[in-house]
């Protein structure tokens, strides 16, 4: 009978003790739930007022959620007193183990946390990335996506985004073509200038503003190296550029310019 009353009294004693904190700990967890929920709303919308990108928004929101509530199950498990040394442990461990099982792709990760930061680009620009041109179809946390104008996807590792040169055609809003027709000695200059700029602007989608330029670039074996380089936005590109040389090529049979061939020095007329 002294056995049971004297286990009693210890089963009460450690309810007495252990009780207060337990339940000190499920309140902690409600008020913290609730409080993470809070924050993460909060800070996720001052991210978006900042003009930050859907991906970085909801990867820094679920980094922030997932951290938080990290620091709330050590708070918890010390008010419980339980020992966290030991998860400690076990996470640096983990963490040290991935971190080197995923070197590579936790550089593209890193890449992609500077792109979406720093935006050198943004969805819809053309862009050219290791010497590979095209527009970008997504910023991923890892991958860029290019789509090339013959639709082909490129994947590119964000890595070799940061690594290399990233030429944006898109940020001024307008970009520079650059043409070379190609015109004969013996052929006046100013009168090929004033064909080429008349056919150029007749074109509706080349610019004004700036206005397009044409000059001689370099004197080749049989012709004069004419550089035309008209001002279009980056989504009318390739239809200017066939645009251009048709209307020049038609240009040149109406007026009778003749041009030089690579085989040899003969003229030849220039076909309709």
């Amino acid at each position: 009978m002294e056995n049971e009353v004297d286990y009693i009294q210890r089963l009460w004693d450690y309810i007495l003790e252990v009780g207060p904190k337990i339940l000190l700990a499920l309140v902690l967890l409600f008020i913290g739930f609730w409080a993470i929920k809070k924050i993460v709303r909060i800070v996720t919308t001052l991210i978006e007022k900042g003009g930050f990108s859907r991906e970085i928004v909801s990867f820094l929101s679920s980094l922030l959620d997932i951290g938080l509530k990290v620091m709330l199950f050590f708070v918890v498990a010390d008010t419980v007193g339980i020992d966290t040394a030991g998860f400690v442990a076990v996470l640096a461990a983990a963490g040290f183990a991935i971190g080197l099982a995923l070197q590579g792709s936790l550089g593209n990760f890193a890449a992609g946390i500077i792109i979406l930061f720093f935006k050198p680009y943004r969805v819809g620009d053309w862009v050219e990335i290791c010497d590979k041109f095209g527009k970008v179809e997504d910023i991923q946390i890892f991958n860029t996506i290019v789509l090339t104008p013959g639709y082909k996807q490129l994947i590119i590792p964000n890595g070799q985004v940061i690594e290399g040169v990233v030429t944006n055609y898109s940020t001024k809003g307008f970009i520079r073509m650059e043409l070379n027709v190609f015109m004969p000695y013996e052929e006046s200059f100013p009168k090929i200038r004033e064909i080429i700029l008349k056919e150029v602007n007749k074109i509706e989608k080349v610019l004004q503003d700036p206005p397009p330029e044409i000059g001689i670039e370099t004197f080749d074996t049989h012709s004069v190296v004419i550089s035309v380089r008209p001002y279009v936005i980056p989504n009318d590109y390739w239809e200017v550029h066939f645009l251009v040389y048709e209307k020049i090529k038609a240009a040149f049979y109406e007026h009778n310019i003749k041009v030089a061939y690579s085989e040899g020095i003969e003229l030849g007329n220039v076909g309709e």
